[in-house]
This record gives C-alpha cells, sequence and structure tokens, in this order.
C-alpha cells in the first residue's frame, strides 16, 4: 500500500519533471551570411536605409542585443565557434576560410550544440550553408583536390558533416554558393549528380547540378525550413541551424526584391533576406508553439565591402557597419559585431535592448543552460551563457574577455570598454592604417566605439594587462574556468608585442 506521502511525493516528482520537459525550449538559430550590423533598421536606425520589416518586428517582439560579435571576422571560423562553443584558432585554421572540397574541420570526438542537445532529447537539424568541410567520397584512393576536381563519387556517402556531428538531418550546400560544388547535399547524399559546369563567382568555376541556379538556393532553404518547422510537434523539443547564404555573394536578389531597396542588388537582396527569415519565423508563429521557442537571428561576420559596394551605399546615406570602423576581413568592430535579435516570449521581454558583451561561441553554454543541462568541461571552452542577459540580468561569466581574430590571423582582445589590436592595421582586407604608425593598437571603446583614437602609446598599464590576459586564454586552452585543455596546433599571435610562438 502506497502511504499519502509517498503518493503525494511522487505527484510532485512527475509534475516537476513535467515542468522540466515543458521549459526547454526549441531553439531557431538563423545565421545571415556577410550581413552588417548596419544593415537592419533596428540596429541602425539613424544610419540604415533599407528596409527589413522582419527583423525589426522581431526585435519589437523581443531583445536586440547591441554589442555581439562573432568569434572571427569571416565565414567557416566563426561557424567553428557557432557549432563548437570553442575558439576557432584553436584548430587547425590559424587563417582564411575553407572550401567546398575541403577535409573537415570539426574533428569526431569534439562535441557539437546539435550533439550535446541531442543527448538531452532534441531533435536537430542543419539546413542551408555549411561550409566547415566534409569528407567527399571519390572513385578512387585520392582524396579530393582543387577546385575542379575529376574523382568525386557523387554517388557515394558524404563523412564528416552535419549528421556525423550530432544532426539528425540535413538539407544544403558544402560551403558558400560562390564555392563549388554547386549542388544540394541531403543527410550524407548528393541530391542527383554534378554533371554540370558552373561558375558563380569569377575564377571558381567546378561541378554543378544541371538544375541548380543561384538564385534559387535563398528561397529553397527557406521553404526547406519551414517545411521542417511545420512537421515538428510539441511532444519533442528541436534545434534548428539555418545558415542563409545571402547576402553574400552572389548577390541574387529574386525577381519580385530586384529595384525594391532603391540602393542597388545588395540592398535588395538584404531585403529579400528579410523576407525569408520572416516566412521561418511566421512557420513558428504558426506551429502552437512560439511561446516556448528561443529565436537568435544574428550574422557570421560583418557585410563585404567591395561586392556589396559600401562606398557607394554610404555616398546614398546607408552605413552598412553603422558607426564603427571596418568591414567582414577586419579587427575593428565592423568586421566581426554583428546584428543579433532574440524572441523568446515564455522569458524575453518584447522591445527589450542589452548592451552587454556577448560572442557567437556563447550559443553553446546558453543552450545548455536553457535545456536545464551542464556542458562536460571537455566542450564549450569559450563558451558563456547569455540566458541571464535574456531575462533582464547580469551576465555572470569566469571568462574575462572576449577574443577577435581576422582574415590573416591576427588577434584582437575586448575586456570591457577596452580594445588591445595585436596589428598596426585592420588586419583583413581594409587597406588604411594608423596615421601614429605605433605598432598596435588601443581603444576606449565606450568613448570611441569608431576606434579613431588610438591611446596605445599613453595607456601601456592597459595594454600589459590585456596583452597578459590574451596569452592566458590562448595558452590554457579555454578562456572559461576548468581544467587547462590543449590547442590543436601551436597558435602564433603574430605580433611584435606578443613574442614568440606559443601553444
Amino acid at each position: 500500500m502506497i502511504s499519502r506521502l509517498s503518493l503525494a511525493t511522487a505527484i510532485t516528482f512527475v509534475a516537476f519533471a513535467s515542468t522540466c520537459f515543458a521549459a526547454r525550449p526549441n531553439v531557431v538559430f538563423i545565421l545571415a551570411d556577410d550581413l552588417g550590423y548596419g544593415d537592419v533598421r533596428c540596429m541602425n536606425p539613424e544610419r540604415c536605409k533599407i528596409a527589413t520589416p522582419q527583423m525589426d518586428r522581431l526585435a519589437d517582439e523581443g531583445m536586440h542585443f547591441t554589442d555581439a560579435h562573432t568569434s572571427s571576422s569571416v565565414c567557416t571560423p566563426t561557424r567553428y565557434g557557432i557549432l563548437t562553443g570553442r575558439y576557432n584558432w584553436r584548430s587547425r585554421l590559424q587563417s582564411g576560410v575553407l572550401f567546398g572540397f575541403n577535409e573537415p574541420l570539426i574533428t569526431p570526438d569534439r562535441l557539437t550544440v546539435a550533439g550535446f542537445l541531442k543527448k538531452h532529447g532534441y531533435h536537430t537539424a542543419c539546413i542551408g550553408k555549411w561550409h566547415l568541410g566534409l569528407g567527399l567520397p571519390t572513385t578512387d584512393k585520392n582524396s579530393v583536390r582543387g577546385r575542379n576536381p575529376q574523382n568525386v563519387d557523387w554517388k557515394g556517402r558524404i563523412s564528416g558533416g552535419p549528421v556525423d556531428l550530432g544532426f539528425d538531418y540535413y538539407h544544403g550546400i558544402s560551403a558558400s554558393l560562390d564555392m563549388p560544388p554547386y549542388i544540394f547535399i541531403k543527410n550524407d547524399r548528393f541530391v542527383g549528380e554534378a554533371t554540370a559546369i558552373k561558375e558563380f563567382h569569377p575564377n571558381r568555376k567546378g561541378p554543378a547540378h544541371p538544375d541548380l541556379e543561384a538564385v534559387d538556393v535563398l528561397p529553397k532553404i527557406g521553404r526547406q525550413s519551414v517545411q521542417y518547422i511545420q512537421q515538428q510537434s510539441a511532444d519533442t523539443p528541436f534545434f534548428m541551424y539555418i545558415a542563409l547564404t545571402s547576402p553574400h555573394t552572389p548577390i541574387v536578389p529574386s525577381d519580385e526584391w530586384k529595384g525594391k531597396s532603391e540602393l542597388g542588388e545588395y540592398g535588395d537582396f538584404v531585403m529579400h533576406t528579410d523576407a525569408v527569415i520572416g516566412q521561418i519565423v511566421a512557420a513558428v508563429d504558426a506551429s502552437g508553439f512560439a511561446e516556448n521557442t528561443l529565436i537568435i537571428v544574428t550574422s557570421d561576420n560583418g557585410c563585404s565591402a567591395k561586392p556589396s559596394k559600401a562606398d557607394e551605399l554610404e555616398k546614398q546615406g546607408h552605413y552598412p557597419s553603422a558607426q564603427f570602423r571596418g568591414y567582414k576581413s577586419d579587427l575593428w568592430d565592423g568586421g566581426h559585431r554583428v546584428p543579433f535579435i532574440v524572441r523568446w516570449p515564455a522569458v524575453v521581454d518584447a522591445g527589450s535592448k542589452c548592451d552587454q558583451t556577448i560572442c557567437l561561441t556563447d550559443l553553446m553554454a546558453t543552450c545548455a543552460e536553457a535545456a536545464g543541462a551542464k556542458l562536460p568541461e571537455t566542450a564549450g571552452e569559450d563558451s558563456v551563457s547569455f540566458l541571464p542577459a535574456l531575462r533582464g540580468q547580469p551576465i555572470v561569466s569566469s571568462r574575462k574577455g572576449v577574443i577577435h581574430h581576422s582574415i590573416g590571423g591576427k588577434f584582437a582582445y575586448r575586456q570591457g570598454k577596452w580594445k588591445l589590436l595585436l596589428t598596426k592595421g585592420s588586419g583583413g582586407w581594409t587597406k588604411e592604417k594608423q596615421s601614429d604608425n605605433a605598432e598596435a593598437q588601443l581603444y576606449d571603446m565606450e568613448a570611441d566605439p569608431g576606434e579613431q583614437n588610438n591611446l596605445y602609446s599613453s595607456h601601456p598599464e592597459v595594454v600589459d594587462q590585456l596583452l597578459a590576459q590574451l596569452k592566458s586564454d590562448v595558452n590554457r586552452g579555454r578562456s572559461t574556468d576548468g581544467p587547462e585543455r590543449s590547442n590543436d596546433v601551436p597558435v602564433r599571435l603574430k605580433s611584435p608585442i606578443a613574442g614568440k610562438t606559443r601553444k
């Protein structure tokens, strides 16, 4: 016979368990490609001339972050940081990006956000651009080489991709839309065969599916995302990583969006991107589980100056980097400070704003806390939960600062209002340099968010402090509390003020 006390305890336990399960939010993470901080009206109300009603509405219904950063100012490394909670430069990729035929960057033993959530009852899906390398099958025993290889087995199994790294489902392309192969992948197989040759970027001719056209890819990613959401039920939480191919090159807005921005094709493509984001959000709203779905919209780095024709946009009053200096590839904030909009009706107050500094590596720890689970000490070494910020509270962090990284492998360190750049110039594609010719740069980001007044020579004590912390974060293999870890390769800070190669 069950006593009243034990029965009451059992009922309480069941109710508690049910509450915990129901509290686990769905997570829809939407990553735009090369969308600048200033390209979104709600982020840059004074100097944005592109209409972005869908992202603006999402911000009105949730929260926007004014100081969110990617772990790198270019594509591949940022994506590594998002999915692993670990800085990209701890991997073999010390500079640049991967291409469509490169080997996987994430090692099989590395826990990803998807793999972690899958272990805790989530269904996980990746839709869109991967750009983290794939183990492509070949018709011989040789590896795939170059951008137009002849030995790809279009019927073989692809290894080392999303479905081998924690995702239950994948539908997308191998890299950027301007990198071959130009063919869709579903789970671990190509969708058809790349029997044609196409070129979506100068000097990047390569194998393509005969039916794939660049203008069709963004709409298809939107449709695939909507269909996946429509197939979910309230019984099982899900995690979606939706990596859009826009407004990255090729800049190909569909006919219905051409001319809409009156700023040229880039403005039109941003508007098209905004519309696709709106379609995905609308599918969540129609699902019946929007209240407990955490939607995040952000970008993998800043706007790319040359293909967007940023100089012409600025002449028309539109500033893709808002008040910040630099563009994609750079260490200046225009390269890695990105729009970051969150909606979660059950938790986030509508129309709220957060000025706390976060990094996209923080997705992993945030998802873990939201799911009521604890990350192992061997994962997410550079990830801090920003869940308190969503509740209007201070972020509690053992990480002293945030590390920035450029396409050229240059480092910067941000702690509070201070930012130290271990380079004379941008560290990226922007050719502008400091007029004072100092060997590094130091800025007060509160007084000088445009990074114009270099304080490197006048504040040596701040330089020493930030440099020491940067070196510690590099050498410890992690920037958060926990046992020391090893970087995959020796990490070189590439600066005369940084000393010798360290690991």
